[in-house]
């Protein structure tokens, strides 16, 4: 079962039902002795679970993350052109030029 995070809470999800569907969910999770939300949580773990199963979940979530990387290196790209800042290399792990600007202390940045 799905744990609160560790700060207690839980994200809240509105869904609508038909009226029947409803009406089932109802008699069921009560003949269970569940509430609905309850019902309702084991019911999207289960999906999850199944999904995570398939066969190509692994190759699909690869090229979600693959995707999200580039899309933030694009944005991250944006921003640091909004800045005035040059691209580095992340292969060096250097940070970004700061065009001589100063630090708060006065000192020079890199």
């Amino acid at each position: 079962m799905t744990e609160p995070t560790r700060t207690g809470g839980h994200k809240t999800l509105a869904v609508k039902l038909p009226p029947d569907l409803h009406a089932q969910l109802e008699l069921v999770s009560g003949l269970d002795g569940l509430s609905m939300g309850a019902a309702l949580l084991q019911s999207v773990e289960l999906y999850v679970q199944t999904r995570r199963s398939q066969p190509d979940f692994a190759q699909r979530a690869a090229a979600a993350v693959a995707e999200a990387e580039a899309e933030a290196a694009a944005r991250r790209s944006a921003i640091q052109a909004l800045l005035g800042q040059e691209n580095p290399d992340p292969a060096d792990g250097s940070e970004p030029a700061r065009n001589g600007r100063r630090a708060r202390g006065g000192e020079p940045t890199a």
